[in-house]
């Protein structure tokens, strides 16, 4: 066996040096027809395949990737002039080798480009070849992929998705009134028939389920239609008259991005409540989480009757009859309409024998001169008004918390009261936005109202036939209209005088309101100082910047000013900006042609259609460069009315 073992090594030790020369030819020549091969393969590769410097100059393309760019296979041109999706930047933004996916438009063509950073040096060491100055050098692998009828079949799909709609008409019972009885049934045709004939004409059904709301079905693609074009039916639905006084609005609420058809209905509910709580005349779109608003243009029509405020009368009196105590709170910086409000619910509180508290964490300057009359008052609890860290210690299930002139949950004193009990009252005039107390028990939010205040006043007529306001009450309350309706001259309706006719006959004194609501020197030189300095933008919008040096409310001396300013003539709309806790506070005012509602919603704010706010966190001029954006884009809309 010895034997046969070193014959065999001897004999494959002399083939394998007699044939090794042959080998390695064969090898060599093996390797070649692989390599020709290979990039044979990778030159006719139907998907489109090129190596780019990292500043996106073009190495080398495979045949795919000339013909879709229309390059030559030596072209060294930048990747950028035929793809601009596909810049140095965005190439560069990726350069730890991972795969990047980008999207690359060419000649009405959509591609996925899918980019690979790769080293020189793995390369080279994968081959055993070591050449100096190569560990550095980045190559990128670039390939594309045709989705452009991919992604048409996603659109359309996207666009034959149906969407659900509620419309409700806003004013159908006082519009009706106007109108003489033998009428009526033609100014409802009318309007059935326009809303027939518009949704017809975006392939949308309407089916009437009461006498003054429709239900609608139409595709996603007619809603962006319908968007784009601002939802014409808005207007079209006022131009509706047979000799009536008062032209019909209308509300719409969309739902769509729903699980189900079913939660898109869903949707649209909640779309609707909210356009109607912000005042009707527009549509308000619930896509999933996000909320679009369109419209809104006119003020809610003020409702002659007063059921609703008996009906939310009663309800609150039970809420408060049913719990142990009763917490009062209104927004940050509580204001003079937040504060009579909530003095309104401490008398009817009381009058149920129940302890109530007030929320105020750091009156300001405009409200101390309305508490100094309760501080060591024996008519009043020592703990009527109380700050957050108090409240969240007497708060608990069998607590009644009432928040009044904000529906937000992030503005109030005190957010954290909203997650420690189950009892909560809203009582607000402000427009829902997209943030709204979810979890209230009973919410009484009404746009048309001027103030809190004269909501809360309303109310306690109905509360309680023993119920008796003490004049220091009456006064703040009367104080809170006062303030919001700048002394009676804006959002006044009939229902404002009757509450300030109820206040002055349970005491309220005009001239002792007016003493108390009187400005310091500071306040006042602050407020002429922003006016001043206003300035006149786009011919009808005043911007001002109220100075906050030695002042203790700026805030509330911004809004002051941004009063004024609407005196100036030809403004049609003004805008404060004050600087306060390292944030910007904007004040807007309107008279009644634009929405400064809209214009504050898009820097995180709201309000009303003439009163709105926002507080941003910028410098002045930042602040006052994005607010002139946001005229610039009103107008381009066609927000203003001429």
């Amino acid at each position: 066996m010895s034997l046969g073992l070193l014959i065999y090594v001897g004999v494959v030790i002399v083939m394998f040096l007699r044939l090794r020369p042959q080998i390695v030819l064969d090898l060599a020549a093996w390797a070649g027809k692989y390599e020709t091969a290979e990039k044979e393969m990778l030159t006719t590769l139907d998907l489109p395949y090129a190596v780019l410097e990292p500043g996106g100059r073009l190495m080398w393309a495979n045949d795919a990737f000339c013909a879709i760019s229309g390059l030559e296979p030596d072209s060294r041109k930048n990747i950028s002039s035929i793809f601009p999706n596909l810049s140095g930047t965005a190439l560069q933004a990726n350069a730890d080798g991972k795969a990047e996916t980008l999207l690359a438009t060419h000649e009405d063509k959509v591609y996925q480009a899918n980019a690979t950073w790769f080293f020189m040096k793995d390369i080279l060491t994968d081959t055993g070849i070591r050449v100096d100055g190569t560990e550095d050098i980045r190559l990128l692998a670039l390939t594309l992929k045709d989705e452009t009828l991919l992604r048409q079949y996603i659109q359309r799909s996207e666009e034959d998705k149906l969407v659900v709609a509620l419309a409700y008409l806003d004013n159908y019972e006082e519009a009706l009134e106007t109108v003489e009885e033998v009428r009526r049934s033609l100014l409802i045709a009318l309007i059935d028939r326009k809303m027939g004939r518009f949704f017809s004409d975006y392939d949308g059904i309407v089916r009437k389920i009461e006498k003054d709301k429709y239900f609608i079905v139409m595709k996603k693609g007619a809603l962006d239609r319908l968007q784009q074009e601002r939802f014409p039916i808005l207007d079209d639905v006022k131009t509706v008259n047979i000799g009536n006084a008062m032209p019909v609005t209308l509300s719409m609420g969309i739902g769509l991005g729903g699980t189900s058809f079913r939660q898109n209905n869903e949707y649209a509910r909640i779309a609707m409540e909210m356009a109607l709580g912000r005042g009707g005349d527009q549509t308000v779109i619930k896509n999933g989480s996000n909320i679009t608003y369109c419209g809104g243009k006119s003020l809610q029509v003020e409702k002659t009757t007063r059921v609703k405020a008996r009906m939310k009368a009663q309800a609150l009196k039970e809420f408060i009859s049913t719990r142990d105590r009763v917490v009062v709170m209104g927004h940050k910086i509580t204001d003079v309409d937040a504060l009579g409000a909530a003095i309104g619910i401490y008398r009817a509180g009381t009058t149920l024998g129940k302890p109530v508290s007030i929320v105020v964490n750091d009156p300001t300057t405009s409200i101390r001169p309305l508490i100094a009359g309760y501080l060591d008052n024996p008519e009043y609890q020592p703990d009527m008004f109380i700050d957050s860290s108090h409240a969240k210690t007497i708060v608990d299930d069998n607590t009644a918390l009432i928040v009044v002139d904000t529906n937000k949950p992030s503005y109030t004193e005190c957010p954290e009261l909203l997650r420690m009990t189950k009892t909560i009252i809203v009582l607000d005039h402000h427009r829902r936005g997209n943030e709204v107390i979810d979890n209230a028990v009973l919410s009484y939010v009404e746009p048309y109202a001027s103030s809190a205040c004269e909501m809360v006043a309303e109310v306690l007529q109905y509360f309680a036939e023993d119920l008796k306001l003490h004049y220091l009450e009456a006064d703040c309350l009367y104080a809170g209209i006062v303030i919001d309706t700048n002394n009676f001259t804006t959002r006044t309706g009939v229902r404002t005088f009757e509450a300030a006719a109820f206040l002055r006959r349970s005491g309220a004194d005009t001239t002792r309101v007016r003493k108390l609501l009187r400005d310091n020197i500071d306040s006042y030189k602050a407020k002429a100082e922003a006016i001043r300095t206003a300035e006149i933008y786009r011919n009808y919008f005043a911007i001002g910047v109220c100075p906050n040096e030695g002042l203790e409310s700026p805030t509330v001396v911004g809004a002051q000013a941004a009063n004024e300013m609407l005196n100036i003539a030809n403004v049609k709309a003004s805008f404060v900006l004050t600087r306060f806790n390292q944030e910007i506070y904007i004040s807007a005012r309107a008279i009644d042609e634009v929405n400064v509602q809209v214009m504050m919603e898009k820097l995180g704010g709201g309000g009303h259609l003439n009163i709105a706010g926002a507080q941003i966190k910028a410098d002045v001029d930042q602040a006052k460069q994005m607010l002139k954006e946001i005229i610039d884009r009103f107008i381009e809309e066609g927000g203003l009315s001429k």
